[in-house]
């Protein structure tokens, strides 16, 4: 136990000086590319760089990730994705995609992690407020993805605590509809398992990213987004189990 705490205060201290200086370099870059780049693509792709080197460090921690053949990189998407931990976000970034998250106005707050939202220009909405919530995630939604930008939300609206993918909120799937965008479904699993309770990291420790076919503008055109959501979620919860079974 003493060398797991040393060990993961010392990867703790390595990741506040590695953000800091990917944090500097997210801003410059935006600063440089805003003018001709309104997409961030390139304040995008930092932190992906940033997240495999927080990744890759440890040398048991393992990623895998399943259905690459249903991205196709030219579209943007609306993304959902279960929710079990923080780790979810810097997870995601193994896709090859440029999106924005939808993130509440409280993670905006948190040290770092605020600061890069707000540089990537994520989308921050007070849940507390659902129909000003609602109208920002659409009209901020529709901004972006009419950029080029995917935008990623946890259709759970928070986490899972026992591990299962609870019910969908219709947002995600209305912005889908308003916006004209296919609806890319991505199933996360062993994101909860990497850092303890106690907020040490488990050395070993594999996470898998399963992304199913996306939702066709056609089906999401002829289809209420409250049955669409439990269409998805239905989808997404089989193939979590699927996941689980065969590990």
């Amino acid at each position: 136990m003493a060398s797991d705490t040393m060990l993961s205060s010392l990867y703790y201290v390595f990741l506040i000086a590695l953000c800091t200086i990917f944090l500097v370099l997210s801003a410059v870059v935006l600063v440089i590319t805003w003018p001709f780049q309104k997409s961030r693509r390139l304040v995008h792709e930092l932190s992906r760089v940033l997240v495999r080197i927080f990744f890759f460090v440890p040398p048991c921690w393992r990623h895998r990730v399943i259905g690459m053949e249903h991205i196709d990189r030219r579209k943007s998407y609306v993304i959902v994705i279960n929710h079990r931990a923080m780790i979810d976000i810097p997870a995601l970034y193994f896709l090859p995609l440029n999106f924005r998250w939808v993130s509440k106005r409280e993670v905006f707050r948190i040290p770092f992690f605020g600061q890069f939202l707000k540089i990537h220009g994520d989308i921050c909405i007070d849940r507390g407020r659902a129909a000003e919530a609602m109208e920002q995630l659409l009209d901020e939604g529709r901004l972006w993805l009419g950029r080029g930008a995917s935008v990623a939300i946890f259709p759970e609206g928070t986490r899972s605590k026992d591990g299962t993918i609870h019910r969908f909120k219709a947002g995600a799937f209305t912005l889908a509809r308003e916006a004209g965008a296919e609806i890319l479904p991505v199933v996360l699993d062993g994101t909860a398992s990497l850092i303890r309770p106690s907020r040490l990291f488990r050395w070993r420790n594999t996470i898998t990213l399963r992304v199913l076919p996306p939702v066709t503008r056609e089906r999401i055109a002829a289809a209420d987004p409250r049955d669409l959501a439990v269409e998805v979620h239905d989808a997404m919860a089989a193939a979590l189990d699927e996941i689980r079974t065969k590990k």
